[in-house]
């Protein structure tokens, strides 16, 4: 049987900045707060209320999380794109047997508008999670490898248990050595490494010849 391979969704499967940009951009004009759309996006990676809480009061950061999200579906969707090899990834995984699990944090609707807007044919997706909730994700769908671009996906991975492998990909906010330092066993410079380097991978505790 083949693995079950996870996969955080920005930054990782998607390069969804266009589109997360013009949606930060909406929200100042529909709120009048500003926010430095530069910087948040260059930082994805956690909840959507976590960047919000750095522009926004406590009391209207719910609100604002709202308005962001009425206008993501109409502004964000569209001007996403698969990262290199991406398609590749998912395809490898499928070729292995395996099974791809989407684990994100952001919500599951707008994660599935995504992946079906580019096509990406997943075999489950779990949105709405990040840090220990993405370590229960990984633990309920017995994920092998979990694959993302942030160090607190490292760090799910490894929460996770000894059984999952994390793999980091430096096409998001963190570079090699923040994704080594969080508990990556390998970092890829993109997705188009990842056929050949799952060809190669064993289980923990499967010898290389075995694997072969």
């Amino acid at each position: 049987m083949g693995p079950v391979v996870g996969f955080d969704l920005d930054m990782t499967l998607l390069d969804t900045r266009p589109g997360i940009a013009a949606t930060y951009r909406a929200l100042v004009d529909a709120t009048g707060v500003p926010v430095d759309v530069d910087l948040a996006v260059s930082r994805l990676g956690p909840p959507l209320e976590h960047e919000l809480a750095n522009w926004f009061p406590a009391g209207e950061i719910a609100a604002a999380v709202g308005t962001y999200r009425t206008l993501y579906r109409t502004l964000a969707i569209e001007p996403s794109l698969p990262l290199p090899g991406a398609a590749a990834a998912v395809a490898a995984v499928h070729a292995a047997g395996g099974r791809v699990v989407v684990i994100t944090a952001k919500r599951e609707p707008l994660a599935r508008l995504h992946l079906d807007h580019v096509g990406l044919v997943v075999d489950q997706l779990i949105g709405d999670v990040f840090a220990d909730g993405k370590q229960r994700a990984l633990r309920t769908v017995r994920a092998e490898v979990y694959v993302g671009d942030h160090v607190a996906d490292m760090r799910a991975a490894v929460g996770a248990g000894p059984g999952v492998t994390a793999v980091g990909v430096v096409t998001g906010p963190c570079d090699a050595g923040e994704l080594t330092a969080a508990g990556a066993a390998v970092v890829l410079g993109s997705l188009l490494e990842l056929p050949p380097w799952l060809a190669q991978w064993s289980r923990p505790g499967e010898t290389q010849e075995a694997h072969r």
